[in-house]
């Protein structure tokens, strides 16, 4: 006879796997110039190294949300706590470019996973308000555990510990959600099985392959500059680390408290106004140095907060027949996006300092320049969605009317 269940220690097992997650994006971020340095990586290859965080993640997501019904939460975390300790471990013993690349292929895969087991498990295990209440808050741990993370990465920085140890800190998060996992029973899926041809069907409807386009631009001007503010903003006169950690923090309050503002503006209002504050934000970081980048990285989160949670409510609400299977493509498209944009990035950085080499500046001071014109580079993509979402709000006004 198996045991009951107990959904709040399952709810906090998941709380602990995405702070993992959070961990292993804002500690990567933390170290990635000791990286460079110490195994003599060029940022192209650190970008690539970055691709295979955001290339795992949307495949283990959208593999284990197709599956989820048939295979169950269990067996999916359990890929998810092996794909987290290979990657890890490995990470910490890498002295290659290829290990890495390998071992940050396994920590996506594990942070996918995470993904798809613990959004359909919450749902499963409570109901009504309570239910919308847990989901909330445990979305709220992914920036929220970036800002630890954060914190915790750039501690460990200025007390000259390597990035070897700053990786075992991640193992900390994984060893408690294995714990208390451990053990437990977990819930049946209340879905009904679904039409999956259905689903693919309506995957093919105009406005969700233009909200799939926009999801690509969203993901890339969250994650592009948050990846690499380490390498792009290490010379400008203010932590980077700190910034991150501004960043994140704005946006774990404002996802937090959203629910009116999306009420008052409506989705589509919320995602233009959001494109609008993100080129501001990047112009603002792309242009400014020292103290005022506190400044100009506000603007930066007030820009990407609204992003991820609006445009999977927007394909949720008004394409809900693509169903549970349209969402995780949704989100895998945005984690593609921005796994293929990391060695541009990278690209952009190392292009731009030979730019600005070329125009006399050493040192430091290129160090700045690249980092700022690589910033201007990136200005394009909300700039683009400035555009595309005037035309969606136009389009749903008329069909409303």
């Amino acid at each position: 006879m198996s045991q009951p269940i107990n959904a709040n220690r399952l709810f906090y097992a998941s709380c602990f796997a995405l702070i993992t997650t959070a961990f292993s994006f804002s500690i990567r971020a933390g170290i990635l110039t000791q990286l460079g340095t110490q195994l003599n990586l060029d940022p192209v290859q650190l970008g690539h190294i970055n691709q295979m965080w955001f290339l795992g993640f949307p495949l283990s997501m959208i593999i284990g949300g197709i599956f989820y019904q048939q295979i169950g939460p269990k067996l999916i975390m359990q890929v998810a706590l092996v794909a987290h300790l290979v990657g890890i471990l490995t990470t910490i013993y890498a002295t290659s470019y290829n290990v890495l690349l390998i071992s940050t292929l396994f920590i996506g895969v594990g942070n996918g996973c995470t993904e798809a087991a613990c959004n359909p498990m919450i749902a499963d295990s409570y109901t009504g308000n309570e239910f919308h209440s847990k989901l909330n808050k445990f979305h709220m741990w992914f920036p929220g555990g970036i800002v630890l993370g954060s914190l915790i990465s750039k501690f460990m920085t200025d007390a000259n510990m390597s990035w070897q140890a700053q990786i075992w800190v991640i193992l900390i998060p994984t060893i408690i959600y294995a714990v208390l996992f451990f053990g437990q029973t977990f819930p049946k899926s209340k879905a009904a099985e679904t039409n999956m041809v259905a689903n693919f069907k309506a995957i093919l409807n105009p406005l969700y392959l233009f909200m799939a386009c926009c999801m690509a631009l969203t993901a890339i001007s969250e994650f592009g500059p948050q990846q690499w503010v380490g390498p792009i903003l290490a010379k400008a006169g203010a932590s980077p680390m700190l910034i991150l950690a501004l960043v994140t923090g704005l946006m774990a309050v404002g996802r937090y408290f959203a629910g009116p503002l999306v009420e008052k503006l409506n989705t589509v209002g919320v995602l233009l106004g959001s494109a609008i504050f993100g080129v501001i934000g990047i112009y603002m970081l792309s242009t400014m140095s020292g103290n005022m980048l506190y400044v100009a990285a506000v603007f930066y989160a007030l820009g990407i907060c609204y992003f991820w949670p609006n445009m999977l409510g927007f394909v949720g609400s008004r394409l809900p027949e693509t169903g549970a299977l349209g969402l995780s493509i949704m989100g895998g498209i945005g984690m593609f996006s921005s796994s293929m944009f990391q060695p541009v990035i990278g690209g952009w950085i190392k292009d731009n300092k030979v730019v600005a080499e070329a125009q006399g500046l050493m040192g430091d001071a290129a160090d700045l320049a690249a980092g700022q014109m690589t910033l201007s580079n990136m200005l394009l993509f909300p700039a683009i969605l400035i555009v595309a979402f005037l035309g969606l709000y136009f389009f749903s006004r008329k069909k409303a009317a």
